[in-house]
């Protein structure tokens, strides 16, 4: 007798290899399994089992044509698998449909079911919670992400997500595992994916900025370490340097950059790793190469795409460019001497100019150098095929060589006859370096000689610790604290200074939500975005932003020859506004990307809904402090009040006192002493009044003051 299998993941059953009818499929009610009701051994009787089937794996054993009991054999551990489990849990009466149908799936899933005490706890402390969340904003935002953005596939965030022109999204592994099998179609609405989304699918930035943003938001909120992450918002520019087809040479020396695709600040020292690069999940390795400098630049190697040094003279140098500047440059691979900057005539229209006119001086960016010499920073290298002296320079392009750190610093006489700054960069990366076979990095050994030591001047060498150096459990690492970066907030929309100053203040005071919506920007019209589009290039526009830049144009193009003939219609190239990608098939029939619609609708009410509770809480702030003003007004005026009838009474006992003294003379000069006495009564009297009245004037002019600076 065949035994009972189930049908497969493409509802093909197991046992006559067909896919059955829909009216021949049954479903287990424990494990949700589809069974083809033909192909069982024991064939349903009534249409009203089928509700309560349950498949031959969920089923209870028997024993002597009796049920064991589930629920006792698993708290007595005769049976203590996966079955036993779910029976268990169906055999718990105290439970409802939902409570088993969640335990069920924690435990299928393999995740710990929360215990109803700890549930109980947990809405007790929910009070609690939820102003700590309201105050930090990040768990509710993560929640949010979390509710909103599922891949269809894996039930999680998406890693690295993928948008499809339907608009759903998906982790880039099960999208890849999915079209990988030959469905070329969208595994939620069956819509058809592009062959060229296929092959090449590109990430959702917007999406990977939005989840790394809440994720370190958490992070925060749970008192862990936060890693600052440097967000640049240029997804208006290009995804490579842009050059005009008027340019007179194919170089860019008159290009715009284009975007800057990893999350780190530019005075960022070290390498960069993984987590700063949203776009690869890889960083940036050692000997990869780029076509040119503005190349280089984008991926944060090297951000100067001219000079040689990158640096702050009282912070120190990040990276430096070897790029056949100077004829004293030594370059011998896992160490190099390098010459500093300066020395040279650039006064006027001079871009470049290779004599020297006078001595260099440890300043600007030298100064930076020796910074870094000193406090033992990393450096990043480039090296460049216009280092024509060099064995080690790459035939074209630029490459990252690794980590090198500054040993010596001195100042000699060079080539040409002037003093110039000299450097010894000595290679400590964990990475083997491009030109080398070994299969590990570096390790510490002894500096090498330098012969022009010995008529050197001014040399300086590193006191203290290194910040980077060797750990023999880890390799080379930061055994110091990097240095904080001086550039919390990087904006290509800030003029000057004054407006670099303005928008960190303006970027401290947004919470979590307000950053996320801003991420959540059109990129024509710079507004959080309304019906959101996702290109197949994964970009992010409005719905009438991106139709409206193409209302001009039609999707062919009616072409009739000389003759009258009528020829093939030609398409139309619509490029996309961020990047070069044909979107004219995507804009034939644009689907609305609904998860990061709902997203950002949620997002802007519960900002709202903050707004509006933060300023109830203000208000009501306001008027506990105007009332607290009016009681104590109130106080001082009884006080003023008691006073003036202290001094009554002073002057009552005055006067008392000059007429018993005017008794004692004859009666002819009673009323003579009664009218002075009176009269001195009065003068007093007006005295005591005025010192009040000028201490009371005193006291309400600063109380005055104090409550119109506290408001």
């Amino acid at each position: 007798m065949a035994p009972d299998l189930p049908c497969d993941g493409d509802g093909v059953c197991m046992v006559c290899r067909a896919p059955p009818p829909e009216a021949e499929v049954v479903n287990c009610h424990t494990c949700t399994t589809p069974w083809h009701a033909g192909c069982l051994s024991k064939p349903l009787e009534t249409l009203a089992a089928v509700a309560d089937w349950q498949c031959p794996d969920c089923s209870p054993l028997e024993d002597g044509g009796a049920a064991l009991p589930a629920a006792a054999a698993y708290a007595s551990g005769e049976k203590s698998d996966l079955i036993s489990a779910v029976w268990a849990i169906e055999a718990d009466a105290s439970l409802t449909e939902r409570e088993k149908a969640k335990r069920r799936q924690a435990l299928v899933s393999g995740k710990k079911v929360v215990e109803e005490e700890e549930e109980e706890e947990e809405e007790e402390e929910g009070g609690k919670k939820k102003k700590k969340k309201k105050a930090e904003g990040g768990d509710d935002v993560l929640d949010l992400l979390d509710e909103k953005f599922n891949c269809s596939f894996c039930l999680q965030l998406p890693e690295r997500p993928v948008t499809t022109p339907c608009g759903h999204n998906f982790c880039l592994k099960c999208f890849q595992k999915w079209v990988g099998q030959g469905k070329h179609t969208c595994a939620k609405c069956r819509f058809s994916i592009p062959p060229k989304m296929v092959s090449q699918p590109r990430i959702n930035s917007a999406l990977v900025v939005a989840i790394r943003m809440a994720k370190a938001a958490k992070s925060a909120t749970s008192g862990g370490q936060t890693n600052v992450y440097h967000f640049i918002r240029n997804e208006s520019r290009p995804e490579k340097a842009f050059t005009t087809e008027r340019a007179k040479k194919a170089g860019k020396a008159n290009a715009c950059s284009g975007q800057i695709f990893v999350t780190i600040a530019p005075d960022h020292f070290g390498p960069i790793l993984a987590e700063n690069d949203p776009k690869r999940n890889l960083g940036v390795l050692v000997g990869e190469m780029w076509e040119d400098r503005m190349e280089c630049r984008q991926w944060g190697a090297h951000f100067p795409h001219v000079a040689g040094i990158a640096g702050q003279s009282d912070y120190g140098a990040q990276s430096v460019a070897l790029s056949g500047g100077y004829e004293d440059d030594e370059d011998h691979g896992d160490w190099f001497l390098y010459t500093g900057s300066g020395g040279r005539d650039l006064s006027g229209n001079k871009r470049t100019n290779k004599e020297q006119a006078f001595d260099q001086k440890f300043e600007k960016l030298n100064a930076a150098l020796r910074v870094s010499c000193l406090k033992g920073y990393p450096v990043r290298v480039v090296r460049s095929h216009k280092e024509k002296r060099s064995s080690y320079a790459p035939e074209s392009g630029v490459r990252y060589d690794g980590i090198y750190r500054i040993e010596k610093c001195w100042q000699k006489v060079g080539v040409q006859g002037y003093k110039v700054c000299r450097y010894l960069f000595v290679r400590c990366d964990n990475e083997p370096a491009p030109w080398t076979s070994d299969e590990h990095g570096d390790q510490p050994h002894p500096l090498p000689s330098v012969k022009e030591l010995n008529s050197a001047t001014d040399i300086t060498e590193r006191k203290e610790s290194p910040a980077w150096d060797f750990d023999v459990k880890h390799g080379w690492r930061w055994v110091k604290s990097p240095p904080t970066s001086r550039k919390p907030v990087t904006s290509s929309d800030t003029d000057g200074k004054k407006g670099g100053r303005k928008a960190v203040r303006h970027a401290h005071k947004l919470s979590v939500r307000e950053r996320l919506l801003k991420e959540f920007s059109c990129l024509l019209c710079r507004k959080v975005m309304t019906q959101p589009l996702t290109t197949p290039c994964g970009h992010n526009f409005c719905k009438s932003c991106l139709l409206e830049a193409f209302t001009d144009k039609s999707f062919v193009r009616e072409r009739i020859c000389e003759g009258g003939r009528t020829l093939r219609a030609q398409k139309i190239v619509k490029r996309c506004p961020s990047c070069s990608t044909d979107i004219s098939d995507f804009l034939w029939n644009p689907q609305v990307n609904r998860d990061l619609m709902d997203l950002i609708e949620s997002l802007e009410d519960k900002t709202e809904e903050e707004k509006v509770e933060q300023q109830i809480e203000d208000d009501t702030s306001e008027e506990g402090c105007s009332s607290a003003n009016d009681t104590e007004e109130a106080a001082e005026e009884a006080t003023e009040v008691q006073d003036i009838k202290l001094s009554k009474e002073e002057s009552d006992n005055l006067e008392n006192g000059k007429l018993d003294a005017a008794e004692g003379d004859s009666q002819v000069n009673v009323l003579g002493e009664k009218d002075g006495a009176e009269d001195t009564i009065d003068a007093t009297n007006s005295e005591l009044s005025c010192k009040r009245k000028n201490h009371l004037a005193c006291r309400r002019g600063v109380k005055r003051t104090r409550n119109s600076e506290s408001q």
